[in-house]
């Protein structure tokens, strides 16, 4: 079965108005003075990382390509634009036939990138590459902006898993946007029953206080989460006294209860005291699970705690204090005129203020040390360096218009891994710093 044949609620039919008014306005009147069928090649980066992190994640690729392949201008999307009045009827007869029929290179998902790395490139005509760049921007920025943050926040985990968590914290249908996007970063499950769904991420959870909180006493909770779920669940022991209810777990399911979890107080020292209780009542096999509003930091800080998983909610689901990359779509190359035979040209914007571009349709390559480690990120314009030819980034995605690169999620996921393994040490250092290796242009 494919969640996406069936239409859920997360399936948006038309994604032709995720986008912003001028895109539109700009498209009437290049379609009235003769510049909308100018070859055109669009790329997506971002001039500077978020403050003091080391790398990037590319993330939200499997969604760009979704989201261009239902750009699409149906009935009530045209009439709604010729009520508004945004566009005049020549362009709304252009837009009835809209189909994105271009080509789509780009660094594939869970990859890392750089200041300046050409992260997505869209080649077509002026008119039809224009009109995707607040959708493609939307999606990249929110999910980049979380898988960097999970990331970070496997690198500090190690081995143990991470539970995504946060759809309480964020939009109904950024939540799902955001588990995925963690998938991609190294979280192991979700909460979130409609991202399982959608994507297949394994799905988790028991109870919260509330189950504890509506029995008369704590032993009754556990009894009835026991009975209906097993004894290898998890019980939450912190609704009242942490030692107690611990005792009572163990009295209640036994030495082979599954796991507790912990949600409030000092962490690091009721973990200790936790595991020290649980194998003094011989529960040596129970895992300890913690939660209540872990970043990177609070995950680092418990690498010494007797901790078996981590659950990870509202710092997660807004990147952890950068919720955007900051990334751009910008024109870079362009035909003189609409004859598909006319060579591009580069162009680029000149502005004060570190919001310069550098024009001209690029590859970007990854030079990396003697050890297989990644030293340099290089850009180009012109031919590739025969050192770089078999180190290049961008992968074609969509060929005429046609999606030609579409995946699995745990590939995504897969490739993360190893391109975080090939960096420096210290990209997974969490104090402050630039990003671990340096872009070059040639």
């Amino acid at each position: 079965m494919n969640p996406a044949d069936l239409g859920l609620p997360v399936d948006v039919p038309s994604t032709a108005l995720f986008t912003d008014h001028y895109e539109l306005t700009m498209l009437q009147a290049a379609l009235a003075n003769g510049t909308a069928d100018r070859r055109s090649v669009f790329e997506v980066f971002t001039r500077r990382l978020p403050e003091g992190r080391r790398y990037g994640v590319v993330a939200g690729t499997g969604r760009v390509l979704d989201a261009v392949e239902n750009f699409r201008f149906d009935g009530a999307v045209l009439e709604f634009l010729r009520e508004r009045a945004v566009v005049d009827m020549r362009t709304l007869d252009w837009l009835a036939s809209y189909r994105f029929l271009g080509d789509i290179w780009g660094y594939p998902e869970g990859e890392v990138y750089f200041p300046g790395s050409p992260i997505l490139r869209v080649e077509g005509s002026f008119a039809e590459c224009v009109l995707l760049e607040t959708v493609i921007l939307s999606i990249l920025n929110h999910d980049s902006a979380i898988a960097a943050a999970a990331s970070r926040m496997a690198s500090a985990a190690g081995e143990r898993p991470l539970i995504e968590m946060g759809a309480r914290r964020t939009h109904e249908l950024a939540a799902v946007a955001a588990s995925r996007a963690a998938y991609v970063g190294g979280f192991t499950s979700t909460s979130d029953l409609a991202a399982g769904f959608r994507y297949g991420i394994p799905t988790v959870g028991t109870s919260a206080h509330a189950f504890t909180l509506v029995h008369d006493n704590e032993r009754d909770a556990f009894t009835a989460q026991v009975a209906s779920l097993g004894g290898g669940t998890t019980l939450l022991v912190d609704t009242y006294d942490v030692a107690e209810a611990v005792r009572t777990a163990v009295e209640v399911a036994g030495t082979g209860l599954g796991a507790v979890r912990i949600d409030s107080g000092d962490l690091l020292l009721v973990a200790h005291r936790v595991r020290q209780q649980l194998d003094e009542l011989g529960a040596t096999g129970t895992k300890i699970v913690v939660t209540s509003d872990l970043d990177e930091y609070a995950i680092a800080s418990l690498a010494a705690a007797p901790v078996d998983a981590y659950g990870v909610g509202t710092q997660l689901v807004t990147g952890s204090g950068h919720p955007t990359c900051s990334m751009v779509y910008k024109l870079v190359a362009r035909a003189s005129s609409a004859d598909p035979k006319a060579p591009l040209a580069p162009v680029a914007k000149k502005a004060s203020g570190g919001k310069t571009s550098i024009g001209g349709r690029k590859w970007a390559a990854r030079r990396v040390d003697a050890d297989g480690v990644a030293e340099v990120e290089v850009v180009g314009t012109g031919p590739v360096p025969a050192p770089l030819a078999d180190r290049q980034l961008l992968t074609q995605l969509v060929k005429g218009g046609e999606v030609v690169a579409r995946e699995p999620l745990e590939a995504a996921r897969d490739r993360h891994r190893v391109a975080r393994a090939g960096l420096p040490l210290s990209a997974t250092q969490l104090s402050r710093g630039e990003a671990v290796i340096p872009t070059e242009y040639v």
